[in-house]
């Protein structure tokens, strides 16, 4: 008789359920539930999910060829520290990408859409208030208005591969780390915040090239700080 795993994997829709694990599990990871350097158990997965192993097994797998787990010796399966290099290889390719969904932005922004910008930009600034009080989840507040601004540019920019493309990037990394990173340091917010300004500034008055330039410094920016994080962190986190 074939095993519960074996019969879950084999029947039609096995690999759906795989596919579904795999998804479970990875947004585990981006939201930071599951921080950067834990180990990923079976057992306890499977138990989560109310599936066997085998299908956990097999969405580890998945996600291990996608880069965002690793096996190590002595350990088994842990959430992958990217490499600081890899931050910024794809960082600088992001900035290229939202520089271009930035000037197309120029010629198709509306004023709803300018609004919209500007009060993303204001509410992920407003989030130090609830840290300082102690109020909800800061860092997943920050993110969520930050992903507003950004999204609603690609969006605007009118080009759906452009939007696709920046979109994988943006979902290469754990999300929270950069969300921490705003609410745990002020400067950082603050430079933040102004440069989202500049940003809808030069959207704003028709300068597609000042829209281009100051969106590139900005995620190149962005993306050296994170891989910085991670060079501090990959120094701190055990990895066998």
């Amino acid at each position: 008789m074939a095993a519960r795993g074996d019969t879950e994997i084999s029947a039609a829709g096995g690999h759906a359920l795989v596919d579904e694990i795999a998804a479970k599990i990875r947004e585990r990871i981006m939201s930071g539930d599951i921080p950067i350097g834990a180990q990923l158990r079976q057992a306890e997965l499977a138990s989560d999910f109310g599936v066997s192993r085998t299908p956990v097994r097999e969405a580890l797998r998945q996600l291990q060829t996608g880069g965002l787990i690793e096996v190590l010796p002595n350990r088994g399966a842990v959430v992958r520290v990217p490499a600081p290099w890899e931050v910024r290889e794809a960082y600088e390719v992001r900035a290229e990408l939202e520089a271009l969904a930035a000037a197309r932005a120029v010629e198709r922004i509306s004023r709803g859409d300018v609004t919209r910008l500007r009060e993303a930009n204001q509410d992920m600034y407003d989030r130090s208030v609830e840290r300082e009080r102690g109020q909800g989840d800061p860092a997943l507040a920050s993110r969520r208005e930050n992903d507003v601004f950004h999204n609603t540019i690609a969006q605007v920019s009118a080009n759906a591969r452009l939007a696709r493309a920046i979109d994988e990037i943006n979902e290469t990394f754990p999300r929270n780390v950069s969300a921490q990173l705003l609410v745990g340091d002020d400067r950082h917010r603050e430079e933040n915040f102004q440069e989202h300004v500049r940003i809808i500034e030069a959207i704003e008055r028709g300068d597609a090239e000042a829209a281009r330039h100051e969106m590139r410094e900005h995620v190149l920016k962005a993306g050296e700080q994170l891989a910085r994080w991670y060079e501090r962190r990959s120094a701190t986190v055990f990895t066998g």
